[in-house]
């Protein structure tokens, strides 16, 4: 019995974690998408360098820096250090923030801040006015509002199709869940929660990058094999 015990514990039990953990993953390889189509940034909403920015073919982090940039300061630090540092290597990869018109000082003192700690290139900040946030914030389709301020502490995540990206269904514990975005004033949420989701849509457009370069080889190679044989 000891001995069929220590086989059991060596070579089957680790056998069935890997299974449980392998059969997790892949199942929940897919984001689902919440939102189809998020307009584009309105081409008028520019950078403090008068730069244009677009949600197609990215994977963005989109959020709403409101009027209190200054106040909410902590946010973006927290933000930077749990979520940006980690996938801003990834070139399709960038964040954007629409703000109300007159808040630019208030972006630069940030940018300039997080220049001592990163490479800030892929922020951009858009400013557009307070009215026309709200009608773009209503355009997505989301649960929950912005504030006075025309801002929310809650990004969001947006794929190269300009999808909403999000949780709708069942969480690990079989329980209800739903999320929209994640709130940048709690280190928890973005650390357990908004980390999986970005590394799961990173993977996602990895495996289809993966997939589409197999494909191009195989043509390629086949193509090969039908110019030797019409050497022949």
């Amino acid at each position: 019995m000891k001995k069929n015990a220590v086989l059991i514990t060596l070579f089957i039990l680790p056998l069935v974690v890997y299974l449980f953990f392998a059969t997790g993953v892949n199942s929940f390889m897919k984001l689902p998408v919440l939102t189809t189509n998020i307009p584009n940034i309105n081409p008028s909403w520019t950078t403090h360098n008068g730069e244009k920015v677009s949600l197609d073919n990215k994977i963005t982090i989109l959020g709403f820096s409101g009027e209190e940039i200054l106040k909410n300061r902590g946010n973006y630090f927290l933000f930077n250090q749990k979520i940006y540092n980690r996938n801003s290597p990834f070139k399709d990869f960038q964040v954007v923030f629409i703000a109300p018109e007159g808040t630019k000082d208030s972006v630069n003192i940030i940018l300039d801040r997080l220049k001592k700690l990163t490479d800030v290139s892929r922020y951009h900040f858009v400013y557009a006015k307070p009215n026309e946030i709200e009608d773009y914030f209503k355009s997505m389709k989301l649960l929950g509002t912005l504030d006075a301020n025309h801002g929310t502490s809650r990004v969001y995540i947006i794929d190269k199709k300009r999808n909403l990206r999000g949780r709708k269904g069942k969480s690990v514990q079989g329980k209800p869940e739903y999320r929209e975005g994640y709130n940048i004033q709690s280190s928890a949420e973005l650390h357990n929660e908004m980390t999986d989701d970005v590394k799961i849509i990173l993977a996602e457009y990895r495996l289809a990058l993966k997939k589409n370069n197999n494909r191009k080889d195989a043509f390629r190679d086949k193509i090969s094999e039908e110019v030797e044989t019409n050497k022949e």
